[in-house]
């Protein structure tokens, strides 16, 4: 059997392959390729003789998937797996693991830096002080006492809604599974943005999710209010994002995710908008979870390999 690594995954290569190598225990062959290729006949040509490939937010189609007779078993070293065609993998009995958790810490950090920045106008501040300028016109708000609103009180949610709460913030969420264990009180998607300071997202994409957030949601929130985006880009209304942000209707918006994979084009709709922070999809993105990924990746490997697959995406 043959285990294709498809791209790097921000892990030592020596390191990578050496924890490969321990999961695997001489029960498969590993090749391992240091430059991430988007493009299908690569990706076909590197993947058309592995029984399990390994890929991050790698775009990974049907014709891939179709061209690779041997191929049973997907890791995604990521939470999401809508860059991958799951239909084609249910038709053709390919297993799909996750890893789920690895990011968890790392996303909630930077919703706060995210949700900090707008409060305090930190890059406007940054300009001012390197221009000769003042605090005049950036004062801030403070977290302590404002209404806080988690969209999806998954793992990442629920870390959020704990950071939350320790900034002396109230906690309210939406979520299609209610945990009451949790302690959070859970209202409506309507209520929730009508009612919060801050609406920050955690939900996964997919048909329910897709343009959650769009011109009649960005209505119905406060003036004062922040939008935080770490989630998935579709799940917000770009073009609706940008107009409500121009026209004053929320205050400001902290977006890390886009409809596509950066680099984003310098003409989107959201950078002429005002009081937005953008990142290039680095919520995910320290050193702690990238290494956090990897060993669940390969636990994934060694389960499979054992027969008692882990973090199956169904």
């Amino acid at each position: 059997m043959k285990l294709v690594i498809l791209e790097p995954l921000g892990v030592e290569k020596e390191k990578l392959l050496a924890m490969a190598e321990k999961a695997a225990a001489g029960r498969i062959e590993i090749v391992s390729y240091d430059t991430r290729a988007e493009d299908v006949p690569t990706l076909i040509e590197r993947s058309r003789d592995a029984d399990a490939v390994v890929l991050s937010n790698l775009p990974y189609p049907r014709e891939v998937i179709e061209r690779c007779p041997a191929l049973k078993l997907i890791l995604v070293a990521f939470t999401g797996v809508d860059h991958v065609a799951m239909d084609a993998c249910r038709e053709r009995g390919v297993t799909v693991c996750n890893c789920a958790g690895y990011s968890t810490v790392a996303v909630a950090d930077l919703v706060f830096g995210l949700l900090i920045a707008l409060c305090r106008s930190i890059l406007p501040c940054d300009r001012a002080v390197r221009e000769g300028g003042t605090k005049a016109g950036l004062i801030g708000t403070e977290l302590e006492g404002k209404k806080f609103g988690i969209v999806g009180a998954g793992a990442i949610g629920l870390r959020v809604a704990r950071i939350a709460e320790a900034f002396g913030c109230e906690v309210v969420a939406y979520s299609r599974t209610q945990k009451p264990e949790t302690g959070l009180r859970y209202v409506g998607l309507d209520e929730l943005l009508s009612g919060c300071d801050v609406v920050s997202l955690h939900v996964p994409l997919n048909d329910g999710t897709r343009g959650l957030i769009g011109a009649r949601e960005l209505g119905l929130m406060k003036k004062t209010a922040f939008l935080i985006n770490t989630a998935r880009g579709p799940v917000v209304d770009s073009a609706a994002l940008a107009k409500a942000l121009s026209d004053g209707v929320i205050a400001g918006a902290g977006i890390d995710v886009f409809e596509t994979e950066p680099p984003i084009p310098r003409d989107h709709p959201l950078f002429s908008a005002p009081n937005l922070v953008a990142t290039p999809h680095v919520a995910f993105a320290t050193k702690e979870a990238l290494e956090k990924r990897a060993v669940i990746v390969f636990e994934n490997l060694a389960a499979w390999l054992d027969g008692a697959p882990e973090n199956v995406v169904r």
